[in-house]
């Protein structure tokens, strides 16, 4: 449920803005709504599926997902959209971490690497299917079954949860960082709004999207203050102080961000301007799925023949060429000598990256702290697709309107047509004028300032390939077993 949905919903965002007629910002905010509560909520999770029993809260989060898709596909307006979909982000926030946790506890040492290697071909197969069966029914349903598809899902999960043994942590702390959880949801979530409403909301006085940028940034501050002093972080910052995890930390959040930046704006090029069917745009990172998926397990073993160091630097480089490709491949034709090599090569990329990014984030802990170490990679994956939808976003806008102005200076417009124009320029690609001009315009404009956000990604991707060889050592291991496990 969670991996599908976390592809599916990109495929659905043009016909969300057909829907409702909803801008750019809108539809940022109806996958921003949902990643927000998960990055910011999958630590507590984890913690309380310790506390108080994994299966109790794993089936609890399915149910809360359950609901909130309920309530999206039935949902009647963007704004209702987008705080459901914040609430299904609190449901994934509870189910993800438990999904592991309870193969973990349920399966002994001798099969439990076939039990995660199952549930990871799982998610890999979900996360190749889901577009395309989203897009097909995109095409020839309703959006909103991409939100009902969840339901019978969940009714399956709840049925089947009573055949597996409950687990918990026995020597789990109590107290959980309730303040920390608080000030890097209102944190990042301050940030997130700024970055989003920023492009539109500065021309007509940006001064409550500046002030809540400021607000969020402090809270972010409180939220690294709290997690240094406090006995029981949620994040412990003495982690970091090991140079392998740190920079594996790092180079996730700039290779996420590239990846998640492109994954969100591909689907609008792909539907919007190469006038690609929902079905088509689900299936065109079938071969970036399908190369992750049957050489993963040959990736896994790079840092074993070559160290971390080389994998986590070559790879990158990969996968900057692969994204770099998008940008340059011409308007039109066909898939297969157009977007076909670009995901080719920035699927071998990123699967030569992700495991050997996993191995050096878990080899770079002592073993107690695995899952902790577990769960702050995966938030700060999360992460870097949080903020790269956002800070790509008011790029993407800023570059539109600054390339609409210039080419609608050019044409003799009268004030009428003008007026329509910004009045439309919240819809980017999806706006529409009927003067075939102003349309031409209009996709010029969106693709330029796509192509430009495509280039910051290739250059995110890139810069994570600089961190892996500047910040990580030579050699298979290092462990910081010998570090303190508190905040300070």
């Amino acid at each position: 449920m969670a991996f599908v949905d976390g592809t599916v919903v990109n495929v659905a965002l043009p016909a969300l803005q057909n829907a409702f007629g909803a801008s750019i910002a809108d539809v940022q905010w109806v996958v921003e709504s949902y990643a927000l509560m998960l990055a910011a909520l999958l630590l507590v999770g984890g913690s309380l599926g310790d506390l108080l029993g994994r299966r109790k809260v794993y089936v609890f989060g399915i149910a809360v997902f359950a609901v909130a898709s309920a309530g999206c596909g039935a949902a009647r307006n963007i704004d209702m959209l987008i705080w459901l979909r914040s609430i299904q982000g609190v449901g994934a926030a509870l189910l993800v971490p438990g999904s592991l946790a309870l193969i973990t506890a349920s399966f002994p040492e001798e099969t439990r690497g076939r039990a995660i290697g199952t549930w990871s071909g799982f998610t890999a197969m979900a996360a190749a299917v889901g577009p395309v069966i989203g897009g097909w029914l995109i095409e020839y349903s309703t959006w909103r079954w991409v939100f009902f598809l969840n339901l019978p899902l969940a009714l399956a999960v709840i049925l089947l949860a009573p055949k597996v043994p409950e687990s918990r942590n026995e020597n789990a702390s109590h107290h959980l960082d309730w303040p920390g959880a608080l000030l890097v949801t209102f944190g990042l979530g301050g940030v997130t709004y700024a970055l989003i409403e920023w492009p539109t909301r500065a021309r007509h006085g940006g001064h409550f999207v500046a002030v809540t940028a400021v607000l969020g940034v402090a809270a972010l501050a409180g939220f690294v203050a709290v997690e240094y002093w406090s006995r029981m972080p949620m994040v412990s910052l003495a982690l970091f102080r090991s140079r392998n995890f740190a920079g594996a930390n790092l180079l996730t959040l700039f290779l996420y961000a590239s990846l998640g930046g492109l994954m969100f704006f591909f689907p609008m090029d792909l539907i919007q301007i190469q006038h690609y069917t929902p079905t088509q745009a689900g299936a065109a990172f079938l071969p970036f799925v399908a190369i992750m998926f049957g050489l993963s397990r040959w990736a896994g073993g790079l840092v074993a023949r070559f160290g971390s160091r080389i994998p986590l630097t070559v790879g990158p480089l990969v996968a900057a060429c692969g994204i770099a490709l998008f940008a340059v491949v011409p308007q039109g034709g066909s898939y297969w000598t157009t977007f076909f090599p670009a995901v080719v090569v920035m699927g071998m990329g990123m699967t030569i990256s992700v495991a050997p990014l996993t191995t050096t984030v878990m080899d770079a802990v002592p073993e107690s702290e695995s899952g902790l170490a577990s769960g702050i990679n995966n938030a700060v994956s999360r992460l870097a697709s949080l903020l790269a939808v956002a800070v790509f976003g008011a790029i993407l806008v800023t570059a539109f309107n600054h390339s609409l102005d210039r080419a609608l200076n050019q044409l003799a417009l009268t004030p009428t047509v003008r007026g329509q124009v910004d009045v439309a320029r919240p819809l980017l690609a999806a706006a529409h004028n009927p003067n075939p001009m102003v349309q031409r315009a209009i996709i010029e404009s969106f693709v330029s300032g796509y192509h430009f956000v495509i280039w910051i990604a290739t250059g995110l991707a890139a810069l994570s390939a600089v961190t892996a060889w500047l910040l990580i050592e030579p050699g298979t291991r290092r462990s910081v077993a010998q570090l303190p496990t508190k905040g300070r």
